[in-house]
């Protein structure tokens, strides 16, 4: 068996169809409204003529690359490439405006790397038993995890908790729009059969961060304010590793544990390490100024929930998020029927898939390291020549997820008012969270109602469900009150 298996990710074919799989995979991800689910499916019909292990490794390497590659665009030009980068951009564009760019990119590299790493070992080591614990999350765990990360807006609101709380509410009216999900009663579609999908996430996504900071940058070309650092290229230094090897850990983890739960997903994972994160650490204080475990935790959980979710996929046949469900038709197509029985029948292509996935990782840490001095360069492309290339670029990727100019329109309007938002001081994390977790919050709170028959007491009857309420209760509440505590020492100091 072992023989077998190491012949297969050695072969030379073998080898070059991963490494391209990742390369393409960071490029679908670098790039603004490409996500990695689309790389995954625009790609997949190419691998049908391939051997079942070499087709599904390339579509391994383009997920676990886009992952990746996501982050690189939100740290060098505040634009999350894919939605699990959209907390990376909180702390990682910290580091481009000091001129540090370089550095940032080091971390969120070897970040993604040991995130993915770890979910690699788990995925061999326990994947049937985590997949069991996975499926005991039914409606009311799920929406406790929803409640759990919306309560982190608290916490990722900076300094004034009022204007992010005002975000995030914005976001969750936001996500109400469209069709209810039990009811199928239409909501606030204004007689538009556009929004009766509700408003779809990329392009907004794609509106608050790529084109409001367009806007932004437009602005300080016009009335030559201040300009970013210069920017340098170093490497992350010894006190970096130090420092984010504790946090890697702890966020690959979570990332693996999330991602094995069917509906989360990298950008749920990204936001809950982040707010962890930040929670152990000596100086939470500095989370948002630019800070090496404000980049590892996010990089670290969402690559970590890649190999999180291939566990359900591949022990129990249920996609852990959109990009296993693709996958999950690419092995049927490859007559590889997931399940148990699969790792009994075809045990030798099993193991070479987990061989494989752990292969993939280590190209992405080596494509991240060669690369990292040609992404640098981005920073120092004219702001007049920049600013052009990310507006049409943001325009073709809204456009490419449905083939729809509507989704473009929401872009333009996202644009606009994240302009205004940060001009105000409102923080965009808070909205893009809440788009994110308000359907699945609001779709389990309802299922739940209904299996209990209306009873509220299904969400503390249940031990995860329970937990995660009472953790997102005293997130939600604790920020107040140390706001609180700090403005009343203040006032005995001045006394």
């Amino acid at each position: 068996m072992f023989m077998t298996v190491l012949g297969n990710i050695m072969n030379p074919a073998t080898l070059l169809a991963i490494l391209g799989g990742v390369a393409m995979g960071i490029s679908f991800g670098a790039m603004p409204g490409l996500t990695s689910t689309m790389g995954v499916a625009l790609l997949m019909p190419i691998t049908f003529s391939m051997s079942p292990h070499v087709g599904m490794l390339v579509l391994i390497g383009i997920f676990c690359g886009a992952i990746y590659g996501g982050s690189i665009t939100a740290i060098l030009i505040n634009t999350p490439g894919t939605p699990s980068a959209a907390a990376t951009v909180i702390d990682g564009y910290q580091f481009t405006l000091r001129g540090e760019a370089g550095r940032a990119l080091g971390i969120s590299t070897f970040a993604s790397f040991g995130g993915g790493i770890i979910s690699g070992i788990i995925l061999i080591l326990v994947a049937p038993q985590l997949a069991q614990i996975a499926l005991k999350f039914n409606a009311p765990e799920s929406f406790a995890l929803a409640f759990f990360g919306l309560s982190i807006i608290a916490s990722i609101s900076g300094k004034d908790l009022i204007k992010g709380v005002m975000s995030g509410t914005l976001g969750l009216l936001l996500s109400l729009i469209g069709m209810d999900n039990v009811t199928a009663y239409t909501r606030f579609s204004f007689g538009s059969t556009y929004l009766m999908g509700g408003l779809s996430f990329i392009p907004v996504l794609v509106g608050l961060f790529a084109l409001s900071q367009c806007f932004l940058t437009t602005e300080e070309i016009f009335v030559e304010r201040a300009k970013a650092k210069k920017t340098r290229n170093p490497l992350p230094s010894k006190k970096d590793f130090r420092c984010i090897l504790p946090t890697i850990l702890r966020a690959g983890l979570t990332g693996t544990f999330i991602g094995c739960i069917p509906g989360a997903g990298g950008d749920i994972s990204a936001f809950v390490s982040y707010d962890m994160e930040r929670r152990c650490s000596r100086h939470p204080e500095l989370f948002g100024t630019g800070i090496p475990e404000g980049v590892a935790a996010p990089e670290a959980s969402n690559n970590g929930t890649t190999g999180g979710a291939l566990i359900p996929l591949l022990t129990l046949g249920i996609p852990g998020d959109a990009n296993t469900a693709v996958m999950l038709g690419a092995l049927m197509m490859h007559n590889l029927t997931p399940g148990p029985q699969l790792f009994l029948t075809k045990a030798a292509t099993v193991n070479t898939l987990f061989a494989g996935f752990m292969v993939a990782n280590c190209f992405m840490l080596l494509l991240g390291l060669l690369g990292q001095p040609l992404f640098v360069k981005i920073v120092s492309i004219p702001k007049r020549i920049l600013v052009p290339v990310i507006i049409v670029l943001c325009t073709v990727g809204s456009f490419a997820i449905n083939n729809n100019y509507y989704d473009v329109v929401v872009m333009v309007i996202a644009g606009i008012v994240g302009y205004f938002l940060t001009k105000g001081g409102y923080p965009l994390s808070p909205i893009v969270l809440a788009l994110i977790l308000g359907p699945m919050a609001e779709g389990n709170f309802r299922r739940s109602l209904v299996m209990s028959q209306g009873s509220y007491a299904i969400f503390f009857q249940r031990p995860f469900s329970a937990a995660f309420i009472i953790i997102g209760i005293i997130s939600l509440i604790w920020p107040f009150i140390r706001q609180h505590m700090e403005k009343k020492k203040l006032l005995k100091q001045k006394a």
